[in-house]
């Protein structure tokens, strides 16, 4: 029999290497959220060799983290659809460059004008390319693949955070230039990244209605309504957990536990974010709506546990309380986001996942800077104490809402 006759020919070169291009594309655009999302962490462990070097109050690191939130929201709300309409490649580099230029602010950084500035705008890079990242994402997945898009774009983010926030503290406490090191390997990864994107191929073509899109607005069109609203609650609930440790995290390690150490800090955020895209990983296979529950229940547990520890002064048993918690963060990032990518249109992309981080990161930020400053009038014991418990009151309030669509479903179907 003749090679051409066999039972599974192989594909023509040609289709192979567009398909091994667009899986590797995949991959590079997986890693930049990486690395948007380490770089948006990146500054909380150093915020208190800030304040020691330049002898600010407490409450103007809750300043600088809510100028960051500005621009971050801010450009969520303008840009968030701008690439269903100029396209990805454009966008991406744009929001490239405003990194690079941010981290270079922060590289020379003296002050806390300086360091404001440099937040701000990287709230705004942030903000444009984690929409059109995710977007992206799921432009790009591989047809034999589906639903892996989703799986990266809820791991990435977690993974990112715990990346930036555990490399930030290793390399305060270990290495030198405490305040410029973790800076300049991020503008050289973004100079990569810039490269990356200047070579990927367009995957959203261009559509008239860019300036139009720019008014901010945020909203779900009405088909996809019924898929977004469930999980809404456990979005909220899951983002206000991860605020509450990237904002008062290493605070709480060294004023209530007397842990110094940086490296403490940023562990303390890996525990919960690197658990979460551990755990995002691991149910990758499980249908989202399943998770929702579950989500729930792990988040609010882990959040009593890990108060409990707080309490008791006991530091493992509030790390397992994180631990259970962060499994519960990923199964919530796997069921909300894995959702958004699985119900829009190409054309509804960048704008669905605008509303996606809109929701995320207002539940990510408010929160925490209210704490910040609840911090400073009330002390960080009770303002730790009363964010914990409202986490734990909006998870179970999740829960409720999603045993009583399921009851709803199963008595229709009857």
């Amino acid at each position: 029999m003749s090679i051409g006759s066999a039972d599974t020919p192989a594909p023509p070169a040609p289709t192979r290497s567009r398909t091994a291009a667009r899986t590797r594309t995949f991959a590079a655009v997986a890693a930049i959220v990486v690395l948007f999302l380490a770089a948006s962490s990146a500054p909380s462990p150093l915020y208190v060799v800030y304040q020691q070097q330049w002898g600010f109050t407490a409450w103007v690191l809750t300043a600088v983290f809510a100028v960051y939130v500005v621009g971050l929201l801010g450009s969520l709300l303008v840009v968030g659809a701008l690439s269903d309409h100029l396209g990805r490649r454009p966008v991406l580099a744009g929001a490239i460059l405003l990194e690079m230029v941010a981290l270079a602010l922060f590289l020379l950084a003296g002050d806390v004008v300086v360091l404001s500035v440099a937040r701000l705008l990287q709230g705004v890079a942030t903000g444009a390319a984690v929409t059109t990242l995710g977007a992206a994402l799921v432009d790009l997945e591989p047809a034999h693949a589906r639903g892996r898009a989703g799986l990266v774009n809820s791991v990435t983010p977690l993974l990112g955070l715990a990346l930036g926030a555990v490399g930030c503290g290793a390399l305060v406490e270990f290495g030198p230039a405490p305040t410029r090191l973790v800076y300049a390997l991020l503008l050289a990864g973004m100079a990569v990244a810039a490269v990356v994107v200047a070579r990927m191929p367009e995957t959203s073509p261009r559509r008239p209605g860019a300036v139009a899109s720019l008014r901010p607005r945020v909203g779900v069109p009405a088909r996809l309504r019924a898929d977004v609203v469930p999980v809404v609650p456990v979005m909220i609930a899951s983002w206000a957990l991860s605020g509450l440790y990237l904002s008062l995290g290493p605070s709480v390690t060294a004023g209530l536990f007397d842990l110094h150490s940086h490296l403490v800090g940023g562990v303390v955020v890996t525990l919960l974010c690197g658990t979460g895209a551990i755990t995002a990983f691991l149910l990758r296979s499980r249908p989202a709506p399943s998770l929702l529950a579950p989500a729930s229940v792990l988040l609010g547990l882990g959040t009593l546990v890990a108060l409990v520890g707080v309490t008791a002064d006991l530091i493992a048993l509030c790390a397992v309380g994180t631990v259970v918690a962060g499994v519960g963060f990923g199964a919530a990032a796997l069921a909300t986001l894995g959702t958004f990518a699985r119900i829009a249109e190409p054309h509804e992309r960048g704008a669905l996942f605008a509303v996606a981080f809109v929701i995320s990161y207002v539940a990510f930020s408010v929160p925490a800077v209210i704490a910040g400053f609840a911090g400073t009038a009330f002390g960080l014991r009770d303002t730790t104490e009363v964010y914990a418990l409202a986490i734990v009151a909006i998870t179970a309030v999740a829960l409720v809402l999603r045993l009583t669509r399921v009851r709803a479903a199963r008595a229709a179907a009857s």
